[in-house]
């Protein structure tokens, strides 16, 4: 890529930064935008939908700025969990390494890993000392239950700790076949949102649409007495559903303990003499669990993690052939042997530099953006437990697919494709990347304003639930009070800030005029999600920091590759003493990085038993905790097996009896 379609690219997306930060800055301030800058904050009642209307609110402004600076690190803390905690400091923590790549670049990364991994971890035990009881630290999922014949599953765990933690065991609640009701659930908890609404406004003209597509077709009727109907349809075919499943018991079971050393000591200890019978694991927090794999048994499991693996390899291998094209578009030379009709187009300048300093990027980064909801949608299919699990799961896959596709994909494809083979002989490696990685430093400062500047521009603005509202309140009829509350992306931000990481140290001595961009990007990145923070987003769930260990590996893995890519440069120079000489660096980040795994790592797995005794001695003194131990008696109930909520008139609820999984 020639130095003026580097400069046209970063000018294109400069441009567009400050379109998106000027636009987020007026759209903000319309009362018919506060669901989409701030859903968070309405939800919690500290915004209100509606106002006036003036010209001020046209004037672009800086104030968001201000506030998002402001905001303490215990305020996110408070409202948004560790998660949000850590999510931000990868920020801080990358930002300091690029302001300290000029030193002794190994050293200073090193010492930095330690002192965010040590900071995290007393964080973490902070946050545990500090919490209240939470019903997943006294609890446990147990599965692979041996039902005997003539027996139940609530039987038989009941039996099973009475018999063998007598002194510690509380309660269980056994888990049922219930994925057909979970979206008869999600339709009725929507439409009761809608119907009370409309109740709540009843002389809204809204009330009257046609019951069509986008209410624009059909017959015109009137919302309440439709929703009304809808509502009884549903809760009738939810009641059938739920007594069809009752007797659906599958062997696992949330069992409850009395202690959380109590439930640490049947978390660790293996339960039966056959180890694929009462297996048991952490159990997540009760908003947490993910409910439809709970039915599958381990040879199901087994199989969909093999499924998984292989398409995650198919969507690798796929996703080269994006590659492929965007380095073609790098290379005019190429493009004009492909379509040899565009030639005389290439020729003029502005659009020979927009094809190859500009749309590379950008379609790589279009492509990218179908990763992180497929690796969703694969990491669900794996059979975990929580919503958690499953984004950090994908959170994985998505990094090392970027790393994969983007980094080693683009450089083997743009400078040494028929080289691929010399991987076959490790020897060569350093000298493959170190001619291959140099020659594609011009594309990754375009990637990085691209991917990096104009997305977090563009997450700033919010654009799809912008326009998504915007035909919601044209088309549909539905108002700004019918919106979701979007959780923190950890998936897809988690790994595009290790990418650009990863970036930064592989280049940092090949090519320094990287290191200005990934400073911008951080310190942008920094600021927004900040304002994200104190805006948008709504805490999901709460894992106490157990991200950071991914952003550890990353790290050391980003280390261990510059190592690899400066050995093989000093080999190419004829400086066989240099490259000798970096050899020990790789060894000792490894060495470094096994110690942090005896240091560190088993705080982020379990919490120690000092910790565990002293947060039980404080229970023995709490007046609260007999309420606790009632509410937790029924924490981890199938919520499609929870009494109906909603009543005919969509007013009043009514009871219907509870199915019982619990001993109580």
């Amino acid at each position: 890529m020639i130095l003026s379609a580097l400069i046209t690219s970063v000018g294109i997306n400069l441009g567009l930064c400050l379109l998106f930060f000027t636009l987020y800055s007026i759209l903000r301030k319309q009362p018919g935008n506060i669901t989409v800058y701030a859903p968070r904050l309405v939800a919690e009642g500290k915004a209100q939908q509606g106002g006036q209307f003036n010209l001020e609110s046209l004037l672009p402004t800086a104030g968001w700025i201000r506030k998002a600076w402001q905001l303490s690190e215990d305020e996110i803390l408070s409202v948004l969990g560790l998660d949000a905690v850590v999510f931000m400091r990868i920020f801080i923590f990358r930002l300091w390494i690029h302001f300290c790549a000029a030193y002794v670049f190994t050293g200073v990364v090193c010492y930095l890993l330690y002192y965010e991994y040590e900071y995290i971890s007393s964080k973490r035990v902070a946050y545990f000392y500090s919490s209240k009881p939470q019903p997943h630290q006294f609890t446990i999922l147990v599965r692979g239950i041996p039902i005997p014949s003539g027996g139940t599953c609530s039987e038989t765990v009941d039996s099973f700790f009475i018999e063998n933690h007598s002194s510690t065991y509380l309660s269980h609640s056994v888990v049922r076949r219930t994925s057909k009701l979970q979206g008869l659930i999600g339709d009725t908890e929507k439409l009761y949102k809608r119907l009370s609404h409309l109740k709540l406004n009843n002389h809204t003209p809204q009330r009257f649409r046609r019951d069509g597509f986008l209410g624009i077709f059909g017959r015109k009727v009137d919302l309440v007495d439709h929703y009304e109907k809808k509502l009884e349809d549903l809760e009738d075919n939810m009641r059938l559903e739920q007594s069809s499943s009752a007797g659906k018991e599958v062997p696992a079971a949330f069992v409850s303990f009395k202690s959380r050393l109590g439930a640490a000591v049947a978390l660790h200890i293996q339960q039966a003499v056959n180890p694929t019978k009462w297996v048991t694991e952490r159990a997540p927090e009760p908003q947490d669990v993910y409910w439809p794999f709970f039915s599958d048994s381990f040879i199901k499991r087994w199989i969909c993690v093999l499924v998984v693996f292989v398409a995650c390899v198919a969507l690798t291998i796929l996703f080269l052939i994006p590659v492929v094209l965007v380095q073609g578009l790098t290379h005019l030379d190429q493009l004009e042997t492909w379509f040899p009709f565009l030639k005389g187009i290439l020729k003029l300048t502005f659009v020979s530099q927009v094809i190859t300093g500009y749309l590379p990027s950008l379609i790589l980064q279009m492509f990218l953006s179908f990763v992180p909801p497929i690796m969703i949608m694969f990491s669900s299919m794996q059979g975990y437990i929580s919503l958690s699990q499953i984004e950090k799961s994908a959170c994985i896959k998505v990094l090392w697919f970027t790393i994969w596709n983007i980094f080693f994909a683009n450089v083997l494809s743009g400078s040494a494709l028929y080289q691929v083979n010399v991987f076959l002989e490790p020897k060569k490696i350093p000298s493959v990347l170190a001619e291959a990685v140099p020659a594609q430093a011009s594309f990754f400062i375009a990637y990085v304003v691209t991917s990096g500047w104009t997305s977090l521009s563009s997450e700033l603005c919010r654009l799809t639930p912008l326009i998504c509202s915007f035909f919601k309140r044209v088309f549909s009829g539905k108002d700004g009070d019918e919106f979701e509350v979007p959780s923190i992306p950890y998936h897809s931000g988690i790994p595009t800030i290790l990418f650009f990481g990863l970036l930064g140290i592989s280049y940092f001595f090949l090519a320094p005029l990287i290191l200005p961009f990934l400073l911008v990007y951080y310190c942008m990145g920094y600021i927004i999600y900040r304002n994200q923070l104190l805006n948008v987003y709504a805490l999901q769930y709460e894992t106490g920091g157990k991200f950071w260990p991914i952003v550890h590996y990353s790290t050391i893995f980003s280390l261990v590759l510059m190592h690899i890519i400066a050995i093989g440069i000093f080999g190419l120079k004829k400086v066989p003493l240099a490259s000798s000489l970096t050899i020990p660096l790789p060894i000792l980040t490894l060495l470094f990085n096994e110690y942090c795994q005896k240091r560190f790592l088993p705080l982020f797995k379990s919490f120690p038993m000092e910790c565990l005794v002293k947060k039980d001695r404080e229970d023995v003194n709490d007046p609260t905790m007999g309420e606790f131990y009632e509410k937790l008696v029924t924490a981890y109930r199938d919520p499609g097996l929870m009494s109906l909520r909603y009543s005919r008139s969509g007013t009043e609820g009514y009871n219907s009896p509870l199915l019982h999984a619990a001993r109580v």
